[in-house]
């Protein structure tokens, strides 16, 4: 690139909203230089012109990837009073100075609060009660001053409350560092270790047993146990050897058990350690098997096993502690069930709940120990998200519950599972008058090639006509079995406001509707995903939702993958393309063990060394697809230091791309070069203008700038 391009491009960001440039004054778009890489596998000679842009340190990478985002800036140039507006807006529907519901935790009760304009929460405690005096545990204002990124990982308050251990990273890059603060003096020693990944106190409230990642892959592969103010070093305790497993240390609500978890996305182990002999040998429950899944709870005298031994959507069985390996002594509690998965269980002294998903829908089931009895808690909305907020004490008859949907904002309610009463504790609050009367969500029902039905999650605002003509805005993912259920965003209603239609398609490949919904989308059935989100966009046009000339789709992570194979199979289909960082370059990536996660996605992708799953991955990796002739306007979103997908994956996408599109759409790469992560930037104010930089991009492209 040469450095009078880069300077143009960097000027004419500059003068963003100063002028509105005419089509024969716009800049042209950064060229990258081909430096061929030839790779031979399988008996292909693949050439990969962009493999040098993996290089970080290479100043030539970097002056690219400045261009590009000065290219994008300067293209939107005329859109900044568009989005400083949706800015004001959005940031006008939040209550910037405000405080979190606090959960109680031992002798304190614990919560953040937010002050307009500051960037990060405030960690709180009093003792006692609410009305006692504010302690703050941690100030993320203070700590992140002078950095461009900054991130709270791990926060756990040792068992009697004297002592915080909290993780903290300041790329980006998901690396997070140790750090113990006496909550008695305020003294804090840091960095006790590194690349943390999970700890527990141990009941001595002097030990602490925690996950550490490999540097280079970042898999979590070792744990290790520390005694604060001993002289010995940090003894390693396990350490996962086969590179398709991940390792991590978890504690029961009971503070009877450490757990030791080391599992695949098929298969899993568990090894316990009374959390009162932290000093002890952890104990294998039951040695791997290729496709068993199990997990651990525990009350009283039994631990609460779930497990996929009799079916993918898993079954609860209990266990005698003294043998809980021994399969003849299991009970059955939960049978599986073909209609209903079985995600978790939240174990407390007189009863367990099940956090079950049904049709699609979560739901908690509760257990009464003492009765035997059991009753689903009960919720008004068709399509709606439900989760288990803070629930900390092992003997609470109350149950925190967070609970959303397109329309209703994030409420908390604790639930008394002996009553059944719910009460409110609080609603997100969305100022400016919001009515959510105004507005309507419904779940439709696509059709795909097989015959199976893809649920659909949609919102508009009422008085939405089905004539073909509103534009449409619909997210997917379809990836390891994570749900992509409805949320609330105050945010979103700046497109809602604006008669955008919002949805989401439950396509295969995600957790919707069980283990078999997951596993009809991955592997060598991973094109499922791509072809339920085809139908669900063919259904929401032929239904006169929208039509192809106001349709924009959006996903990211192994979303953009989605995004990236979609455009390939129908870029007729679709006017906007919105990719945040996405996982395109899908061969380059399987196939180099030494990047972050790679050997454990063979499980999810498959593993390209055999041929017949690269020929298959092959045929669908957005890279390798790309084809002369129209694109869609395609907006692309990623970070310098993202440790999920990385950088170049994009870059190589959008260099490629630019070279065999054969329209006028816009093709548009923004970089977040300071530090930032696979989520974008940390603070909330910094996020938000993001947020408002891509509606304005969004709203302009459907014509509607104000």
């Amino acid at each position: 690139m040469k450095s009078k391009q880069i300077a143009l491009f960097t000027f004419a960001a500059l003068l963003l909203g100063s002028i509105t440039m005419k089509a024969q004054d716009l800049p042209k778009p950064p060229v990258a230089k081909i430096k061929p890489k030839v790779t031979k596998i399988h008996g292909y000679q693949e050439t990969d012109n962009y493999f040098w842009l993996r290089e970080k340190s290479n100043p030539e990478v970097i002056e690219y990837l400045k261009a590009e985002t000065a290219y994008a800036d300067a293209m939107t140039a005329d859109q900044k009073g568009f989005r400083d507006a949706l800015y004001k807006e959005m940031l006008a529907r939040i209550k910037e100075t405000d405080v979190d519901v606090p959960y109680k935790k031992g002798a304190f009760y614990y919560y953040t609060r937010t002050i307009k304009g500051q960037q990060y929460p405030i960690f709180c405690r009093k003792a006692k009660s609410m009305r006692g005096a504010e302690e703050i545990t941690l100030d993320m204002n203070a700590m992140a001053k002078g950095k461009k990124f900054f991130n709270v990982g791990a926060y756990d308050i040792s068992e009697g409350g004297r002592l915080l251990a909290f993780t903290t990273d300041e790329t980006g890059f998901r690396q997070y560092k140790l750090h113990v603060k006496n909550l008695t003096t305020g003294k804090v020693t840091r960095n006790i270790a590194e690349r943390i990944t999970s700890l527990e106190w141990g009941n001595d409230n002097k030990t602490l047993i925690y996950g550490q990642e490999d540097e280079t892959t970042k898999r979590s592969n070792k744990i290790f146990r520390t005694t604060l103010g001993s002289r010995k070093e940090h003894e390693l305790l396990f350490e996962e050897k086969d590179e398709l497993y991940q390792t991590s240390v978890s504690k029961t609500r009971s503070s009877g058990y450490f757990l030791i978890e080391s599992s695949s996305s098929t298969t899993s182990e568990v090894r316990y350690l009374s959390a009162d002999k932290p000093d002890g040998v952890f104990q294998l429950v039951l040695p791997r098997k290729e496709d068993h899944e199990y997990y651990l709870d525990h009350i009283g005298d039994k631990f609460y096993i779930r497990t996929n031994d009799q079916g993918k959507n898993f079954r609860l069985v209990t266990a005698p502690i003294n043998e809980p390996g021994n399969k003849a002594n299991w009970q059955e509690v939960i049978p599986h069930r073909k209609e209903v998965m079985l995600e978790d269980t939240d174990c407390f002294a007189t009863h367990f709940i099940a956090e079950e998903r049904k049709n699609g829908i979560p739901q908690f089931t509760v257990h009464d120990l003492g009765t035997g009895k059991s009753h689903v808690i009960e919720f008004p909305e068709p399509v709606y998200v439900t989760s288990p907020s803070t629930n900390l004490e092992f003997d609470a008859k109350q149950y925190r519950i967070s609970y959303e949907s397109f329309i209703t904002p994030r409420s908390l309610y604790d639930y008394d599972v002996t009553t059944k009463e719910r009460k409110l504790l609080k609603q997100q609050p969305v100022l400016g008058g919001y009515d959510a009367t105004q507005y309507k969500s419904e779940r439709l029902y696509a059709t795909a090639s097989d015959g199976t039905k893809i649920p659909i999650s949609i919102v508009y605002k009422r008085g939405m006509r089905k004539t073909g003509k509103s534009p449409l805005f619909l997210e997917g993912y379809g990836s390891y079995g994570i749900s992509n259920d409805v949320d609330f965003s105050s945010g979103r209603l700046s497109l809602l406001n604006r008669g955008v239609t919002y949805a989401i398609a439950h396509i295969r490949g995600g957790g919707e509707l069980g283990k078999e919904w997951h596993d009809s989308g991955k592997m060598l059935v991973k094109k499922n995903t791509f072809t339920d989100f085809i139908a669900a966009a063919e259904y929401l046009v032929a239904e006169k939702y929208t039509s192809s000339d106001r349709f924009a789709i959006m996903g990211g992570s192994a979303g953009g993958l989605l995004m990236g194979a979609v455009t390939n199979m129908r870029p007729d289909l679709f006017k906007v393309v919105m990719s945040y960082v996405p996982f395109v370059d899908v061969m380059n990536t399987m196939l180099d063990a030494s990047l972050p996660l790679t050997v454990g996605e063979y499980l999810e992708w498959g593993n390209p060394n055999e041929k017949p799953a690269y020929d298959y991955m092959r045929s669908y990796s957005p890279y390798e697809n790309l084809e002369a002739k129209a694109y869609p306007t395609i907006l692309i979103r990623t970070s310098l230091n993202d440790s999920q997908v990385m950088y170049w994956e994009p870059a190589k996408y959008v260099a490629r791309l630019r070279t065999l599109k054969t329209d006028s759409n816009s093709l548009l790469f923004k970089v977040k070069l300071e530090p930032g992560g696979h989520g974008g930037a940390s603070g909330r104010y910094d996020r938000l203008k993001d947020t408002a930089w891509d509606y304005a991009f969004l709203l302009t492209q459907f014509g509607i700038k104000e």
